[in-house]
C-alpha cells in the first residue's frame, strides 16, 4: 500500500466547504494520510467509538463499533453506502474510494467501556468491514481487540469477509477467554468467478473458508454468513447447500443467511450490476423493491426453509460443544435461519 503523505494532490479532492458542519465537516477537513489502488485513506477525529444502535427491527446487540468509514471490498448489494451521506458524500461509489479511520479509538473505547455492564452485546462491523486493507498498517482494530481482552463478561459478535482476522488469533483467544465471542464470516457464495463480480475487491471465498478453518482450530466460536441471498442469483438451493457442504468441512459452528435488504441510495449500484451480469432480472428487482428495502415475507420464508433443510442435512444445527453462554448475535443456527430483520447488518 503506497504511502503518500507529499504535497501530490489527492485522487479525489476534498474541498474545504464552509457550509458543511459536525461530522461532514470534519471529513471534508481530514488529511490525506494515504492512497492505494484508487482509493483515499484519511483519519477522522471522533467523539466516541461505541454507539448505541437505534434501530427498532429487533437487533440482538445494543451497540455497535465501527472501527472505520467506507468499505473496500465494492460489495455490489452492499446496504451500507448511505453512511456516506452523513459526510455530504453523495455519490455512492465515495463509500468504497473514500476510507475513514478513526482516531483514538482505543482511548476512546477504554473510556467508555467505563459505563458499560456486564453481558452488554456489542457488535463489530455493522456497516463498514473492520478488517479494511488499511488495517495492516494502521491496526485500528487491533488495538480495539487488544482493550476487550483486558475487559470481561462482555457478549462481542465480530462480521468480516477479510483474511486480515487470522492476524489478530492471539487477541481473539484472550477476548473469548473472559467474554462471550460469535465469529461471522461472510460467504455468499462459492463460485469464485461470482464472488468476483459481487464482490470485486474481497478475499475470494475459498480464502474466507481456510480463514475459518484457522479460527476455528484455534478455537474461536466462528459460523458462515451466506448472506445476502438475492433472487436469482445465489439462492438456489444447490448455491446455499455448496457454502453449507464447504462450512461444515471448515468445522463451522453455525450457518446464517438472510435476504438481500436494498435501500434506495444502494440501488443504482446493485441495479447496474444486476443489468450488466443478469439483465433478465433486472424488471424483476425494480418490481420486488420499488417500495420496500425488504424481501417479501414470503420470498424470506422460502429461503428460510431451504437454509434449515442446509443446516440440518450438514449438522450445522447441531454443534453445541464450544457454545458460549449468549452471543452478541443468536447462537443457534435455527434461530439465525429464520431470516430476522436484524440480518441486512450483516451483508455488507
Amino acid at each position: 500500500m503506497a504511502k503518500n503523505k507529499t504535497a501530490s494532490p489527492a485522487l479525489f479532492p476534498m474541498q474545504d466547504t464552509p457550509a458543511l458542519s459536525g461530522l461532514a465537516r470534519a471529513a471534508a477537513q481530514a488529511p490525506l494520510d494515504s492512497t492505494g489502488c484508487l482509493t483515499e485513506y484519511r483519519p477522522l477525529v471522533s467523539r466516541s467509538i461505541l454507539n448505541r444502535t437505534a434501530s427498532r427491527r429487533g437487533l440482538p446487540f445494543t451497540h455497535a463499533i465501527n472501527p472505520y468509514r467506507g468499505c473496500e471490498f465494492a460489495c455490489r448489494y452492499c446496504y451500507a453506502r448511505y453512511t456516506h451521506e452523513f459526510l455530504e458524500l453523495h455519490d455512492p461509489a465515495d463509500f468504497e474510494h473514500k476510507i475513514y479511520f478513526k482516531q483514538n479509538a482505543a482511548w476512546l473505547l477504554e473510556q467508555e467501556l467505563r459505563s458499560i455492564k456486564p453481558g452488554t452485546e456489542i457488535a463489530f462491523g455493522t456497516a463498514t468491514d473492520p478488517y479494511q486493507p488499511i488495517e495492516r498498517r494502521n491496526r485500528v482494530t487491533r488495538s480495539l481487540l487488544q482493550v476487550f481482552a483486558r475487559h470481561s463478561g462482555l457478549r462481542l459478535g465480530l462480521i468480516t469477509k477479510s483474511t486480515l482476522i487470522a492476524r489478530d488469533l492471539d487477541l481473539l483467544r484472550q477476548v473469548a477467554a473472559s467474554n462471550a465471542l460469535t465469529i461471522h464470516i461472510t460467504v455468499t457464495t462459492t463460485d469464485t468467478h461470482l464472488a468476483r463480480l459481487l464482490e470485486p475487491r474481497a478475499p475470494r471465498p475459498d480464502l474466507r473458508l481456510r480463514t475459518l478453518a484457522r479460527l476455528r482450530q484455534a478455537g474461536i466460536r466462528a459460523g458462515i454468513l451466506c448472506s445476502p441471498l438475492m433472487p436469482g442469483i445465489n439462492d438456489t438451493r444447490s448455491s446455499i447447500a455448496a457454502v453449507g457442504k464447504a462450512a461444515a468441512e471448515a468445522g463451522a459452528s453455525f450457518l446464517a443467511a438472510g435476504a438481500l435488504f436494498l435501500k434506495p441510495c444502494s440501488q443504482p449500484t446493485f441495479f447496474r450490476f444486476v443489468e450488466e451480469n443478469f439483465p433478465a432480472h433486472v424488471a424483476a428487482y425494480q418490481r420486488r423493491y420499488a417500495e420496500s428495502a425488504f424481501a417479501t415475507p414470503e420470498y424470506r420464508k422460502r429461503v428460510a426453509e431451504i437454509v434449515a433443510a442446509v443446516c440440518h442435512e450438514h449438522k450445522l444445527g447441531h454443534r453445541f460443544s464450544d457454545q458460549p453462554t449468549g452471543g452478541a448475535m443468536p447462537a443457534h443456527p435455527q434461530s439465525l435461519v429464520a431470516i430476522q430483520p436484524w440480518l441486512p447488518f450483516t451483508q455488507k
